[in-house]
């Protein structure tokens, strides 16, 4: 059998800035998962003695926060600036832009309109800089109920598909005096996403590794099951099934931003022994 990696995959650059951030900050803790991946997390913990804290106000004044690539809410950040913590910004730049974009439209008198998962942190922290509060939309069809002003900013989550960000765009253009619209998906996403559809159109199984929360390696997985019917989303090399490969000729690899190199490579030294499983 045939094994082929996407030819984009794994760390994007904001998660490789933000794990130098965690191994050059030991004994620090991030505020929230530094990114959607358990067993690198783990691995920082263990290596680097980088905790995880899911509650801003347990942090005491002198200790170090890492807030994590997702970004965090303006206020409890401004918060822990308050209580005197070290305040370590591992928030990937790209997630940043969308922030400063809120915030400016917002202050600006536009309609700010987010696409993405409003429980996901990235867009509760983005949400968060529109002053005069935002919109968050999942499709076309989200906007049947709304009644917005006749101008918008639109904004994405950085990891979203392309073409469903301007299938919103397109709704909106003609039914409001002005619409901005903002490019804020990730080069890395947009990569990533043509990346596994050329690999998914050629496989006949196709294996996605991520996080089961990690939005992008969700992404990834849609797009890999629209080709290939038998795709599989795995977090390692321990939930492969041997049975997803008999008969199968060629085997199609792809992973999520936040999935770093050493799972990877458990995942493809697994498959070619796959005698193992």
């Amino acid at each position: 059998m045939k094994i082929e990696l996407a030819e984009n995959y794994g760390f994007c650059f904001g998660v490789k800035r933000a794990i130098k951030i965690a191994e050059e900050n030991q004994n620090a803790a991030t505020y929230g998962p530094l990114i959607h991946n358990s067993k690198e997390i783990a691995r920082l913990d263990k290596d680097f003695k980088v905790g995880l804290v899911n509650d801003f106000t347990t942090f005491n004044s002198g200790e170090k926060a890492i807030v994590r690539t997702h970004g965090i809410v303006k206020d409890e950040l401004a918060a822990l600036h308050e209580a005197g913590v070290e305040v370590v910004d591992a928030t990937c730049p790209f997630v940043t832009k969308p922030q400063e974009i809120c915030q400016e439209m917002s202050e600006a008198g536009y309609d700010v309109v987010i696409f993405g998962d409003e429980k996901h942190p990235e867009i509760k922290g983005v949400k968060s800089y529109a002053t005069n509060g935002a919109t968050v939309v999942t499709s076309v069809e989200d906007f049947k109920e709304l009644k917005l002003k006749e101008r918008i900013a639109l904004v994405a989550q950085t990891t979203r598909k392309v073409e469903d960000y301007i299938a919103i765009a397109t709704y909106l253009i003609p039914r409001h005096k002005e619409v901005r619209v903002f490019n804020t998906i990730c080069n890395a996403t947009f990569e990533n996403q043509e990346a596994v559809k050329k690999v998914s159109k050629k496989a006949d199984v196709m294996i996605v590794i991520g996080g089961k929360n990690s939005s992008n390696t969700k992404e990834l997985f849609s797009i890999a099951q629209v080709n290939c019917s038998d795709s599989h989303h795995i977090e390692d090399e321990t939930e492969l099934e041997a049975s997803w490969f008999v008969d199968k000729s060629f085997c199609g690899i792809s992973a999520g931003a936040s999935t770093p190199d050493w799972i990877i490579q458990n995942v493809v030294n697994a498959i070619e022994k796959s005698v193992s499983f």
